[in-house]
């Protein structure tokens, strides 16, 4: 296996993973009622979202926290979100750029369930994220 090194890499891993979770018992209804019939929108957003952060090409240009803002997640689905990346990116690819991504996955799940939890606690403060 070799490492995440171009876009066509990164296409593999968004559309592997993002199979795997329109698949997933737990995930994919959640995702599948959000997206609906937008999944090539949402997968092209996917792309460039990765394409920056491993890449350092920046075509991202987005706040990915505000649309999962709303959503009925909690601890158990950002694990299930996180076992389904990590074993993607792990049957894909292997090195540093594929444990950069799963790092930043790791980081990204603390912190957008940090997020929700802090809104649903504090409900009567604005949204500024």
């Amino acid at each position: 296996m070799r490492d995440i090194e171009n876009m066509e890499d990164i296409k593999l891993l968004v559309d592997t993973f993002y199979g795997k979770i329109q698949q997933d018992d737990m995930l994919g209804i959640i995702f599948n009622q959000n997206i609906q019939d937008r999944w090539p929108q949402h997968l092209e957003k996917m792309y460039r979202f990765w394409q920056t952060i491993l890449l350092d090409e920046y075509t991202y240009d987005g706040r990915p926290f505000p649309p999962h803002a709303h959503l009925p997640i909690s601890k158990v689905h950002f694990d299930q979100w996180l076992s389904l990346f990590e074993t993607t990116v792990n049957s894909l690819f292997k090195g540093e750029k594929a444990n950069e991504a799963i790092w930043r996955a790791q980081k990204m799940a603390v912190m957008f369930e940090s997020k929700l939890d802090y809104l649903r606690n504090n409900p009567d403060k604005p949204f500024l994220f």
